[in-house]
């Protein structure tokens, strides 16, 4: 160290170190880029998705009624009305994130909605423990409405990361901000195993009170939406819709036929079931499944 140098030098000198040292500042992310986002933790960012994996609304076959609750309190929030944090949970395959998608691209290109002004912004569910941070950038966006969507969420174990959603959702000092509402999909009712509620019931002096303490994340999503498994009809309209929207040259008795060999094989009937079947019969046509 030169003990002749000004003081003001050297501590110029430390503040430059000290700014290397430190993590770089999180850009402001642009949400003109794109519709969808997906949010990372470490570094934060939103990264754009320019091409979102989805199907139209009109192939989802056999969920009218979960698709009418979900479109419109999806439209109530597009338009500036008091819209529900919703759960989408129930059986594998029978169509819950594609609706979310489908339901997001529908609503954001309708005429009474502002254009370009829904997002769509997908938290991974090992990030959960993040969420207060994502909220934080979007808290004081103009002008953007946003959609967070956690796939397949659910908590293991001694998993606590449960108990900052809960705040997020609702009963938070901050709350979630009026622009953004949360919606998720999960295999699990109350987002929590049977042997996770028994041992909460064990521990807890008062055993009610424990599971009431991880059943309640569930209570806070104001709009419940159940699927179950499809039905032989409604599997099979999903397979004749997919093959009639990709245009694929197969006879009805055909087509019928495999299909049901194929949900056979498969032990299930589902939306995913259906499209998987879609996707194995396209390749076999040479015929490629592009576009909305």
């Amino acid at each position: 160290m030169n003990f002749q140098e000004p003081i003001g030098g050297l501590v110029e000198r430390i503040a430059r170190a000290l700014e290397r040292l430190a993590p770089p500042s999180p850009r402001k992310p642009d949400f003109d880029k794109t519709e969808a986002f997906i949010w990372q933790a470490e570094p934060e960012a939103f990264l754009p998705v320019g091409n979102v994996n989805r199907v139209p609304l009109v192939l989802l076959k056999g969920i009218d009624r979960m698709r009418d609750a979900l479109y419109d309190n999806t439209v109530r929030f597009a338009r500036g009305l008091p819209a529900n944090n919703a759960l989408l949970w129930g059986a594998r395959g029978t169509g819950k994130s594609s609706l979310v998608k489908a339901v997001h691209a529908a609503v954001s290109r309708e005429a009474k909605s502002q254009a370009g002004a829904l997002k769509l912004v997908e938290i991974h569910r090992e990030d959960i423990g993040s969420l207060p941070r994502c909220l934080a950038h979007l808290r004081d966006t103009k002008g953007k409405r946003f959609i967070l969507f956690c796939d397949d969420l659910s908590f293991e174990g001694r998993d606590t990361s449960y108990k900052s959603l809960k705040a997020v959702l609702e009963g938070g000092i901050e709350g979630r901000p009026e622009h953004v509402l949360f919606y998720a999909t999960s295999n699990r009712r109350h987002l929590m195993p049977r042997a996770m509620l028994e041992n909460e019931r064990s521990t807890a002096i008062n055993p009610s009170e424990g599971v009431d303490e991880t059943v309640s994340l569930s209570d806070r999503f104001g709009l419940w939406i159940g699927f179950h498994n499809c039905s032989q009809d409604d599997y099979l309209d999903m397979v004749r819709s997919y093959a009639a929207h990709y245009r694929l040259p197969i006879a009805d008795e055909a087509l019928t036929r495999e299909a049901l060999a194929w949900a056979l094989g498969r032990g299930a009937r589902s939306g995913r079931v259906a499209f998987q079947y879609i996707q194995d019969l396209a390749g076999r046509l040479g015929v490629r499944l592009d576009g909305d």
